[in-house]
């Protein structure tokens, strides 16, 4: 039918125009992140290309979600306030029978959120990890180039070498500023250092040097020598229930062994598919145009639902991580309230009832009896 074509169309022109908008933003936003975090030394510099495209591609769904909220107001939008609609409405069509149309042209992009936030989000979380552990196994030496000062990847010492080997694993003229956990400062120098594995650990054996270490409460300085010193460098890896190893485990993982933290990860990825097609519903039935306001305002709606919902799914994962909320509750509760209020004003506005009215009316039959 034309009515369908014509709204799948413009739809579809919408969509891809909000999309390159979207992922231009959103793209040189993770770029200047990443260049950060390389800076940082955590890293590989040669790696940031393919650290910023797992990075963006584990972001999609958010994006999708944000491009088809923002297409189908913005449509609707356009059709109030050129009087489409008023047309469309004049020849028996009704609001109603927008959901239609709406949802053909969306149902493959809520198909790709759903798939992506299932499989594609945590592979991409995986291969990133993977880049950062093998740049971080190289030790805190090896980041070092002669004749530099630079940061470690913990950001509490500052190394410097004079000449290394050509393996990268020996060094000489070694100077170490550190800062440790209980606020104490050291300078460490050594004429040598050599990198070994003890115990599954990366360590750092400085030879033939001293050591200055400064008291955080009294000043006091304490001047040492050492023949022989080992230092751990490099940093652990994520720890198995962290939220990073979180977002890398697979969907099926989360599936089969149901923790807490888990289940809170699930219920953030379930969630997602469920807020885009939430977010249909919230575009059809919420979507109003005032020629005076312009299109400033469905904007501002657009961003302030879009914000407020995810924190609201932001939130409801770690009720669920900390047991204050099941699972099943957070999907009702949240998901299933936003979509029973969506249902309810669109079945309002389509059949052009008001509460107030309906209650007055509801009164005066009561009355007359």
């Amino acid at each position: 039918m034309l009515f369908h074509s014509s709204i799948r169309r413009e739809l579809a022109r919408s969509f891809g125009a909000t999309l390159v908008v979207l992922f231009t933003i959103v793209i040189t936003m993770l770029l200047i992140r990443t260049l950060g975090l390389a800076s940082q030394g955590r890293v590989n510099p040669e790696e940031i290309m393919l650290v910023l495209g797992y990075t963006v591609l584990g972001r999609m769904p958010t994006i999708l979600t944000l491009a088809l909220f923002i297409s189908i107001v913005f449509t609707l939008s356009r059709m109030y306030r050129d009087s489409e609609m008023i047309i469309w409405f004049a020849s028996g069509r009704s609001l109603g029978g927008l959901l239609g149309p709406v949802m053909r042209f969306s149902w493959p992009v809520l198909v790709v959120i759903t798939f992506m936030v299932f499989f594609v989000w945590p592979w991409a979380n995986q291969q990133t990890d993977a880049l950062r552990d093998r740049f971080e196994q190289r030790g805190d030496l090896d980041r070092v180039a002669p004749g530099q000062f630079q940061e470690s990847s913990s950001g509490r010492r500052v190394f410097f070498i004079d000449k290394d080997t050509a393996d990268g694993t020996e060094g000489r003229n070694i100077f170490i500023s550190s800062i440790e956990e209980d606020g104490s400062e050291s300078v460490t120098s050594a004429r040598s250092a050599r990198i070994e594995m003890i115990d599954d650990r990366q360590m750092l054996i400085l030879r033939n040097g001293q050591r200055l270490d400064t008291s955080p409460d009294s000043g006091d300085l304490k001047v040492s020598e050492f023949e022989e010193y080992a230092t751990q460098i490099g940093s652990a890896r994520a720890a198995p229930g962290s939220s990073q190893a979180l977002k890398a485990t697979s969907s099926w993982q989360l599936l089969v062994n149901p923790t807490l933290a888990k289940l809170g990860e699930l219920g953030w990825r379930v969630g997602v598919g469920l807020t885009a097609l939430n977010f249909v519903l919230i575009a059809l039935a919420t979507t109003v145009s005032n020629p005076r306001a312009g299109r400033g305002g469905n904007l501002f709606f657009t961003m302030f639902a879009f914000i407020l919902y995810f924190n609201f799914l932001n939130i409801g994962q770690r009720w669920v991580t900390s047991g204050m909320m099941s699972l099943g509750t957070l999907l009702i509760a949240l998901h299933g309230t936003v979509f029973l209020l969506a249902v309810f004003w669109l079945a309002k506005r389509h059949h052009n009832f008001s509460l107030r009215e309906s209650l007055l009316m509801l009164l005066g039959r009561r009355a007359s009896l």
